[in-house]
């Protein structure tokens, strides 16, 4: 949660100073003054995600559930949220129902596909290979795991993230874990280094998603270019 945190307060200071800057650069308000009904019709915009989001992470995190069964309450509380707009058909529980269909057959197919490729590379003595490569370089074991977060922040350009973390990080954790590193620690780092590759181009998933929702006067060029403060 923690660093989680923290990356949102350094993304909302970049705006915040970019904003006394650049000010006419950030979206304004609307100047007309906000009235109880239309504070009330965003309140109800927004009520029904977080109430969903707050079901998901909060089961988790109290321990209520595992992650596989906050999933299940996830997939209940949206069916709830679009029958109450009276948006549950036919239609729209096929369209969720293909989709849920190709993301875990993506899943999967990567799943296997980095097993048999982990299986084969450590039966040929590969990660002893990736062991000794990193235990042998000048500079010590934080050198090391320097050298694995910045070749894991480049693949995160071309990569997705779930092929990092089934075929890379199999590969190089085992080597840092021995060289001292504490599971847990490294588990969070790791994390939040791929958590990056959502914001680098050219496949990063956030940049997908604002170009979805932007403007078609923003050019894609420009996400590129206004992405780069958030990446560092």
């Amino acid at each position: 949660i923690v660093p989680g945190l923290i990356l949102v307060f350094l993304y909302a200071l970049w705006i915040f100073i970019y904003s006394k800057f650049f000010p006419k650069g950030i979206p304004t308000l609307s100047q007309k003054k906000n009235s109880p009904k239309k504070n009330y019709s965003i309140l109800r915009l927004i009520i029904a995600p977080l109430s969903l989001i707050l079901i998901v992470l909060g089961s988790i995190l109290f321990g209520i559930a595992t992650p596989s069964e906050s999933a299940a309450l996830g997939a209940v509380g949206a069916t709830f949220i679009a029958y109450h707009q009276n948006k549950l058909n036919f239609e729209s529980l096929k369209k969720v129902s293909d989709e849920t269909l190709k993301i875990t057959c993506m899943v999967f197919f990567i799943l296997i596909g980095a097993s048999l490729f982990s299986l084969v590379f450590r039966g040929y003595g590969g990660d002893r290979l990736v062991e000794d490569f990193l235990t042998s370089i000048p500079g010590g074991p934080n050198f090391s795991l320097f050298l694995v977060m910045i070749t894991i922040f480049f693949l995160g350009f071309f990569l997705d993230f779930l092929e990092i973390i089934f075929v890379i990080i199999p590969i190089v954790a085992p080597a840092l874990i021995s060289m001292g590193f504490d599971p847990i620690w490294l588990g969070i780092i790791i994390a939040v280094n791929i958590q990056t590759s959502f914001l680098t181009p050219p496949f990063g998933f956030a940049l997908f998603y604002l170009r979805g929702v932007a403007k078609k006067t923003i050019k894609t060029e420009e996400i590129y270019k206004g992405v780069i403060p958030f990446i560092f």
